[in-house]
């Protein structure tokens, strides 16, 4: 008997462990959790930052813009009003000038630095390719044929239609200066319809007959170094005319002179060209 009173003493005993372990636990996990608790409920009560009906999104910080939605009361009915802003985190100065600023700034530069602004960020890239940018920098750069134009493809295309005819009226007289028939060649259209007016009045048609007048010109007299003054470009689609006055050296004897230009297979070519003298001078 005592033998097997022993024996069932010993068979309860991993009972009673287990009991005593199971409760340890539940008691640990309890204990555990209730830390969590209190930070949910601290959280919880926490007053937020706006006490209005409002629905925050999250910001990324890589985007360029984020929207805002607000709620408005207005006569008693709730509207939501959706707001995109740019991201001005780590914007330059100019990128934040309202727009007026920002063109009168860029009307100080010149074509080069316009250009190299334009292939900046993408921020300086439409604050360079602003059309009233390229119109404040035609007006300081040329003297406009006519003050009520309005570019069809924009400032910035006419502003570079009309640097290339201003180009090409250039090499004509550095032609002259330095009496290469070649080059007079390359710069007139191969047509039947060109003219050449000369000083002397004679008229020249077609491209054969206008090289041959530059070939007798350039055989019997000297290469002219003019000075060109009040230079007036108009351009089209594919034609383009220039007015100007040149003179050479101090000569009481401007010259009044026109050339014509129409765009071929990508560049201009001259078509008609009249010089005459000035009864003003310059």
């Amino acid at each position: 008997m005592e033998i097997f009173s022993t024996f069932s003493s010993n068979s309860d005993f991993p009972f009673l462990s287990f009991l005593l372990a199971l409760t340890i636990t539940l008691f640990c996990c309890f204990i555990s959790l209730f830390p969590f608790r209190l930070l949910k409920s601290s959280q919880s009560d926490k007053p937020k930052a706006c006490d209005c009906d409002s629905t925050c999104s999250n910001f990324d910080g890589d985007a360029q813009s984020m929207a805002v939605t607000a709620s408005v009361m207005n006569g008693g009915e709730v509207f939501l009003v959706e707001r995109e802003r740019r991201q001005m985190i780590g914007a330059s100065m100019m990128e934040q000038l309202v727009p007026e600023i920002t063109t009168h700034a860029l009307s100080y530069l010149d074509y080069p630095s316009l250009c190299r602004l334009s292939m900046t960020n993408s921020s300086m890239r439409r604050a360079a390719n602003d059309d009233n940018a390229w119109k404040a920098l035609y007006h300081k750069d040329f003297t406009m044929e006519q003050d009520s134009i309005t570019p069809s493809n924009g400032w910035k295309a006419y502003y570079a239609s009309t640097r290339a005819i201003i180009n090409s009226n250039q090499q004509f007289f550095n032609i002259i200066r330095e009496r290469s028939l070649l080059e007079m060649g390359r710069l007139w259209l191969n047509a039947d319809y060109v003219k050449c007016v000369h000083l002397s009045g004679e008229l020249f048609t077609g491209y054969n007959g206008v090289i041959g007048s530059w070939q007798l010109a350039f055989n019997w007299e000297p290469g002219f170094d003019f000075q060109v003054r009040d230079v007036r470009a108009r351009v089209l689609t594919d034609m383009a005319w220039v007015t100007m006055r040149a003179a050479v050296g101090m000569d009481d004897n401007p010259l009044n002179v026109s050339n014509v230009f129409e765009f071929h297979n990508g560049r201009w070519y001259m078509v008609h060209h009249h010089s005459s003298v000035s009864t003003k001078n310059i």
